[in-house]
């Protein structure tokens, strides 16, 4: 694992700057440009795999981006994928065309990642560049559309198995809230769907233990904190749907004179760099972002070459990751 004296050796920054950016703290005052290169180091150290350059491909790939340079402070997993669709381009000398969806050229390119989540109009609207798309992390195969997306049905699994193993009952989700960018439509959050329906089967379902936010630090903080502040029986252990809530609620349970796992468990999800570097270390379930850019460039590689008598589906499986904050 990088260091935080090898992070800030590379972003030319001191090691404090790096530690209280890695722990979003709130009253440090450094600009987003700064952050952003922190993170971004952060993220590559934590991805080591190299390989020589391959003969030139003479393709262009259109990488729509649905966050953007600021929302992927707020959350790196899409970063950590972006990162890794990056390197793999930069392997095969393939060039990236990053676009966001309102604001898409005339260019012609050979294929088309969407890394984001889509309505059923944003589906149409690349559906009509007539180039083969594929989309990442979100399921377009109502669509007829070729989808890599992540088993979250297991991830829950693993999250609700340890926890029960290690002795808790009282289980809740904090769930993330996100919309899709042009029509502002909800995108459900199936992870928190997948916990309902095994804590249903265990018979352990408590409604009560469901909360939301938005899928950043302060959306988990806000959430947890008004969560502890108005219930008097609270679970002993909680599953964030991001590493970025995680950190929040960690926050506030802390703040709240409460102990993490002691009195909280807290498990969440993408294992993204700064898991590592918050205090207690994040247990987390793992989603080989990188590799899963890595696999979204070949893939669409593939599709340029042969189109497929039918639209596939690819899941990435995931690991549980336990550190210092579950028993």
């Amino acid at each position: 694992m990088a260091t935080i004296k090898d992070i800030a050796k590379q972003a030319g920054v001191s090691p404090a700057t790096v530690s209280r950016v890695l722990n979003y703290d709130s009253g440090l005052s450094v600009g987003q440009d700064t952050k952003k290169r922190i993170f971004e180091v952060a993220e590559a150290l934590n991805y080591t795999k190299h390989q020589k350059k391959q003969k030139p491909e003479n393709q262009v790939i259109r990488l729509i981006m649905w966050y953007d340079s600021e929302e992927e402070l707020d959350d790196l997993y899409y970063l950590a994928i972006r990162l890794g669709i990056e390197e793999k381009a930069a392997e095969l000398n393939i060039r990236l065309l990053k676009e966001s969806l309102d604001e898409l050229s005339s260019e012609k390119t050979d294929g088309i990642i969407a890394l984001g989540k889509f309505d059923a109009g944003e589906v149409k609207t690349l559906q009509k560049r007539k180039e083969p798309v594929l989309f990442v992390d979100f399921d377009a195969m109502n669509y007829g559309q070729d989808s890599l997306v992540v088993d979250f049905q297991m991830s829950v699994d693993l999250v609700i198995d340890h926890f029960i193993k290690t002795g808790h009952e009282k289980i809740g989700i904090l769930a993330g809230v996100e919309y899709t960018k042009v029509n502002h439509n909800e995108v459900l959050d199936s992870r928190r769907l997948y916990f309902q329906q095994r804590m249903e089967q265990l018979r352990l379902f408590r409604p009560e233990f469901v909360l939301s936010g938005d899928f950043t630090v302060a959306g988990g903080y806000q959430a947890m904190k008004d969560f502890l502040a108005q219930t008097k029986e609270v679970p002993s252990a909680f599953f964030a749907s991001s590493d970025a809530l995680g950190v929040g609620a960690l926050r506030a349970i802390q703040e709240a004179g409460l102990r993490v796992p002691e009195d909280i468990a807290v498990i969440g999800f993408n294992d993204v760099s700064v898991a590592k570097y918050v205090m207690p270390a994040l247990s987390t379930v793992h989603v080989p972002t990188e590799w899963m850019g890595e696999l979204a460039l070949t893939t669409i590689l593939d599709l340029t070459k042969e189109k497929a008598p039918v639209p596939r589906k690819i899941t990435i499986g995931t690991e549980l990751v336990l550190r210092d904050s579950t028993n």
